[in-house]
Order: structure tokens, then C-alpha cells, then sequence
């Protein structure tokens, strides 16, 4: 049996996004049926609904008449697109700070593979809790996030402790969660599906195991493979990014603060050989590197960082004695133990610039 690669993957799904900017921007609307959506007495639909509206039933994608007749008392707010895609972009860009694989669903929504990389200490957990606590430090709105082996439970998880909150599934929970997961849950199931699955005496995903991959091919066709894996909490779909990548970076937290430079110096090396070898990969997807940096966290959490342009575009790292002269003046400029450091280099898009120097030729 083929041994299946674990990744570690998160969903980030903003709280009732749309609503959730129009509250902050108009604090009197807080703790009031909302909806970011059309007139009512038009063609109006729900584009998002507030948590004390959806308490009467109003949905996204609803008619705002039909909401106004759940909830008379509920207060429609014109969307704002400009305003949520500016926020959207501080949420995307926080994300790229921990992965460039980002898989983008909506202005709000996302799937990160965080599996290789190095910040919490390597914690998807840690990773996730601590991009929901800047999403809502930087943007004052709050995320959920789940965090799982694949993007199927990932998206799952995401939605289990919503408002405001994170839910993991581990490798080894993965068969005790999905087998008692309703067939609703799964994407792709609606009523028709779900109705068809009812007949068959089939409601969670331990039931639909039960079917075999023949069966299941006959009475849902090309969908029937996809259901016998989900089912089993199966799904090798990658998260897919075009987003091309202005830096890379890794660093390290150490579990006891360093008081000196020269107990600083002993980790570097280290960090740099990390460093190599994520370069290793990228370098040969046309990048060229253009700035070194490191990051200094110190015991009071207060960080500083310190770069140095390259004259010349580089295929490689760069020199330990080059991030130690920028490590010995970030070091000093602050009177506090060192709890983190990191190494990174910025990037020269290749392709970029091949793209650039086409349209001059061709506009000449």
C-alpha cells in the first residue's frame, strides 16, 4: 500500500465578512439583525447576513424580501466592494507572511498548505491561531479556521467553531471524525444527492462506506469516486496558487532566550542551511535574489528588522558573515534577550521581467 504524503493544511474563513466591516465602520450597528445585500423592495439577495439575523432564518443568497419577511426588523446596508477588497488584501497579505501556497476561494476565504514551513515552530495550530489573532488585530474583524490533513476537512473544521474560533483534526482523528460526518457536510452533496443518498438508508459518511466504489459510480457517475473517498476522509487535491513569491524566509524560536551575540552566532548556521535548501527549489522557478534580511525578536516580543540590497542580482543565499553583520546591528539595537531570529532573501521575478521587457519591445 502506498503511503499517502500528510500535509498540513488550514482554512480561513473570515465571520460574516461583509457584515462584519459594516459593524466596525458603524459601531451602532452592533448586535443588530444586519444584511450587506439589495433593496428588498426590489430584486435584492443577501450577500451576507449578520449572526442575529441568521437567528431568524436569513441566509446568504436569499432574497432580501424573503429576509425582510423573517426578520422585519432587520436593517439592510448597501455594499461596499472597494472597502471589503482593501481588506481583503491586509488578510491576504498576512497570509503570505507564513506560506505562498494560498489558494484564494473568496475576498475572505482561503486555503494555506502550511506544511513546510518553519514559522511556529513548524504548528499548523500555532500558525492558524496566530493569523486570526492578526487578522483581527490588524483589520478589527474576526476569523475561524480549521486545520487539517487536506483541504476536505480543513474547509469542515473551518465551519465547527464558528464565530470566532479554530477546530484541528489531526491525522490520527481523521476516521473517528468523518465516520460519523453527515453526508450533508460534504461538498457537492445537495438536496438532490442527499436525498437520493436518504433513500438508501445512507445519512453519514459510516453509512456510505458501506456502498462500494461500483455502486456508487452507477447511481452518482463520475461524482461516485469523489463520495468513496471523502467518505473515508480521502482527498489529495493540492492547494493551487499562481502567486508568484517576493521573498522567502525561515527562523527559529528558541525555548530559552539568548542574552549574548555570540550565542546568537552558534544558531545561525543552521538556520542558514534551512535556508539553502528552501532556496534550492525556487531558485529554479526563475527567480533571481536582489536583498538580504534577518528579523530579531526580542523577550519583550518587540522585533526589528534590517536588510541589505544586493548591487548585483545573486542564485544564491548569501553569506554567513553577511547575515552576521546584519544580525549584530539589529542585536544592538535594543537592551532585550533574543527569543527569535530569521534569515530570508527577497526575489527578482524573472518572469516578471521577461513579461516587462516583451511589452517594451512590442510598444516600441
Amino acid at each position: 500500500m502506498v503511503e499517502r504524503s500528510v500535509r498540513k493544511i488550514i482554512h480561513v474563513d473570515c465571520d460574516c465578512f461583509f457584515a462584519a466591516v459594516e459593524v466596525r465602520d458603524n459601531p451602532t450597528l452592533a448586535n443588530k439583525p444586519i444584511v450587506v445585500g439589495g433593496s428588498p423592495n426590489g430584486r435584492g439577495v443577501v450577500a451576507t447576513a449578520s449572526y442575529e439575523a441568521r437567528k431568524f432564518g436569513v441566509r446568504s443568497a436569499m432574497a432580501s424580501a424573503q429576509a425582510l419577511k423573517l426578520c422585519p426588523q432587520v436593517i439592510f446596508v448597501k455594499p461596499r466592494m472597494d472597502e471589503y477588497r482593501a481588506v481583503s488584501q491586509q488578510i491576504h497579505t498576512i497570509f503570505s507572511d507564513y506560506t505562498d501556497l494560498i489558494e484564494p476561494l473568496s475576498l475572505d476565504e482561503a486555503y494555506l498548505d502550511v506544511s513546510e514551513s518553519t514559522h511556529c515552530k513548524g504548528s499548523a495550530t500555532l500558525i492558524a491561531e496566530e493569523i486570526r489573532a492578526r487578522i483581527q488585530a490588524v483589520t478589527l474583524i474576526t476569523a475561524s479556521a480549521g486545520v487539517a490533513p487536506n483541504k476536505f476537512l480543513a474547509k469542515i473544521a473551518s465551519d465547527w467553531n464558528k464565530p470566532n474560533g479554530v477546530y484541528v483534526i489531526t491525522p490520527d482523528q481523521v476516521e473517528h471524525f468523518v465516520v460519523d460526518l453527515p453526508v450533508g457536510k460534504i461538498h457537492g452533496v445537495g438536496k438532490v444527492t442527499q436525498r437520493k443518498l436518504a433513500e438508501l438508508n445512507i445519512e453519514t459518511c459510516g453509512d456510505l462506506r458501506e456502498l462500494s466504489m461500483l455502486t456508487l459510480v452507477e447511481r452518482f457517475g463520475s461524482f461516485g469516486p469523489r463520495l468513496y473517498n471523502l467518505a473515508r476522509g480521502i482527498d489529495d487535491r493540492e492547494v493551487r496558487s499562481e502567486r508568484r513569491r517576493k521573498s522567502l524566509s525561515v527562523e527559529h524560536t528558541f525555548e530559552r532566550d539568548l542574552d549574548t551575540f555570540e550565542q546568537l552566532v552558534e544558531e545561525v548556521p543552521r538556520l542558514l542551511t534551512q535556508l539553502e535548501t528552501r532556496l534550492e527549489k525556487r531558485l529554479k522557478d526563475d527567480y533571481l535574489i536582489n536583498k538580504l534580511f534577518v528579523k530579531v525578536k526580542f523577550s519583550d516580543f518587540v522585533q526589528t528588522t534590517l536588510d541589505l540590497a544586493q548591487d548585483q542580482l545573486r542564485d544564491h543565499a548569501g553569506t554567513l558573515d553577511e547575515y552576521l553583520e546584519l544580525l549584530k546591528v539589529a542585536f544592538e539595537r535594543k537592551d532585550k534577550p533574543i527569543r527569535l531570529i530569521g534569515l530570508g532573501v527577497g526575489f527578482k521575478d524573472m518572469r516578471s521581467l521577461d513579461e516587462v521587457t516583451q511589452l517594451d519591445l512590442f510598444d516600441a
